[in-house]
């Protein structure tokens, strides 16, 4: 892997494959680079692809405190290092942060993402504030199993799931990311469709949903493509928030590749 050094002074190992334009890939909650490289083999052939490990995450390194304009940094230090431009695709909170950074003006000519996990009900608010005070308190205890436990559980994954997952070796990993957990929450503000922001987001936008995904992620998709001048909405059928890379790499390209 090759290294750039953001702003702060926080490495980034990122790794680059195929030829063409520059493309970032951006993962979500607890992935490293390595999640995105399905996907970045199938748009290798089209696109110069970057997979990187977000900061906390894999080889990079990380910086105390932690905010989230320091990780739209580290995109614009990838952005920098592969030429002074890229198109950029975020998955889930991946995606909440590319929409943030295309927002800051980062030369990022197109802007792709998929489910960006926001919400259109308002009166979930409250439910979001207590649980960004519960994984900080957990976090800041060190309590990084209970940590993980909690999103999990958030996320709509049933206890006895959740329990197989713990006695897995899988559960390791997750415990050593625990620690992101709260920059993609901070990455997500209150977790509404964050609307006067986006309003604010010049480039074109493709947001994408999974035809099977649940309702509640289908709507904030629309909401969320709606909110940006030049945004567009694609479902793919039968797809979830797990979508496979083979049904969505073929409307990535073509969006990324239009004129």
């Amino acid at each position: 892997m090759s290294k750039v050094i953001s702003r702060d002074g926080t490495p980034l190992a990122y790794e680059r494959t195929g030829e063409g334009e520059p493309l970032i890939l951006v993962g979500g909650a607890f992935s490293t680079g390595t999640a995105e490289g399905p996907l970045a083999g199938l748009l290798a052939p089209r696109f110069s692809v970057v997979t990187y490990d977000r900061r906390g995450r894999g080889d990079s390194g990380d910086t105390a405190p932690y905010a989230v304009a320091r990780e739209v940094e580290d995109l614009a230090a990838l952005v920098e290092e592969v030429g002074g431009s890229a198109c950029l695709y975020g998955m889930s909170s991946g995606g909440a942060l590319v929409l943030r950074a295309a927002a800051a003006g980062l030369n990022v000519p197109r802007v792709a993402v998929y489910e960006p996990p926001f919400t259109v009900l308002e009166e979930t608010r409250a439910e979001k504030a207590a649980y960004t005070e519960r994984l900080n308190a957990l976090l800041g205890e060190g309590h990084k199993g209970e940590a993980v436990e909690l999103f999990l559980s958030v996320v709509g994954m049933p206890t006895e799931f959740i329990a197989q997952m713990k006695q897995a070796p899988v559960w390791r990993s997750f415990e050593a990311l625990a620690p992101t957990l709260a920059y993609d929450d901070a990455v997500m503000g209150d977790g509404t469709v964050p609307a006067d922001r986006l309003a604010s987001v010049a480039q074109p936008v493709l947001v994408v949903s999974g035809g099977a995904s649940p309702a509640v992620m289908r709507d904030a998709a629309v909401r969320t493509s709606e909110a940006v001048p030049d945004g567009r909405h694609r479902t793919l059928p039968r797809q979830t928030h797990d979508v496979d890379p083979r049904a969505l790499a073929p409307v990535l390209a073509e969006f990324l590749t239009t004129a």
